[in-house]
């Protein structure tokens, strides 16, 4: 991909709690080796996992309620307010279960409802788990993660004209103007949003998450195997760190940061 390839942001998205609702942006403050504020703060463990709030390290997604494997998550509509810590979880429009994640009480109606709900999926007790800072990602390290919408067409023609919508990737920026998979070139490279730096650091690989429609709940199409057939990969989409702060909004241009000549 050149230079002249600038692409837009078309939406920003966080997602407070692993697995469960997309929640959009008009705009962001992105610090240096961070992820968005408050991407994947917390997690709902799914049986015992190990993990230590006081020492937080990266756990296997494997080990939380996960849309991979646990898709009628994607049937709840969840709002999170940074302000008061509050979680509050609506199915069919009605409100089955709200607390504030920052405390015990809190938490416990959380818990309570994927105890009565999300038998026989549980390997456990369900906890809502965070540790200060930490990022519940698929990946160790934190990153913010770019869907290409033309590859998201591209698998369109794929799968013979069926609709994709770009949500079942769970990207936390969508950008549009680059050629379908060229973004998959770009590791190693440096994006330039306003101030602020991206350096591509990885591919993403697909799961069966993608497989999950985020409306209707329905596992109905199959993603990875499809890019497989047809790319020899399954991968779509790349993961970046931030490397210098700025803030971008829904509309920014995304530019290929050209290096300096010395």
């Amino acid at each position: 991909m050149t230079s002249s390839h600038t692409a837009a942001i078309t939406g920003l998205y966080r997602y407070p709690i692993k697995g469960l609702t997309p929640e959009p942006l008009p705009r962001v403050h992105l610090r240096i080796g961070q992820t968005l504020p408050a991407d994947r703060r917390y997690a709902i463990e799914n049986g015992p996992s190990g993990f230590d709030p006081e020492a937080p390290e990266w756990k296997p997604k494997i080990q939380f309620l996960m849309l991979a494997r646990n898709e009628r998550l994607a049937a709840l509509d969840s709002r999170f307010e940074d302000a008061t810590g509050r979680l509050t979880i609506r199915k069919d429009g009605q409100i089955v279960a709200s607390g504030d994640l920052e405390t015990a009480a809190g938490r416990a109606a959380i818990e309570a409802y994927f105890t009565e709900n999300f038998q026989p999926e549980l390997k456990g007790p369900p906890r809502v788990l965070s540790g200060r800072d930490h990022s519940f990602s698929d990946v160790a390290r934190k990153v913010v993660s770019i869907i290409n919408i033309e590859s998201v067409r591209a698998i369109e023609t794929m799968l013979g004209g069926v609709a994709v919508n770009p949500l079942r990737f769970r990207a936390n920026l969508y950008v549009k103007g680059w050629p379908a998979w060229s973004e998959l070139d770009l590791v190693g490279q440096s994006l330039a949003i306003g101030q602020a730096r991206l350096k591509v650091v990885k591919r993403i690989v697909r799961c069966p998450a993608t497989n999950v429609d985020p409306v209707t709940a329905k596992r109905d199409l199959e993603i990875p195997p499809t890019l497989s057939r047809h790319l020899g990969h399954m991968d779509c989409g790349i993961y970046a760190e931030v490397v210098a702060d700025g803030e971008i909004s829904v509309g920014d241009a995304v530019a290929l940061e050209q290096p300096r000549l010395v």
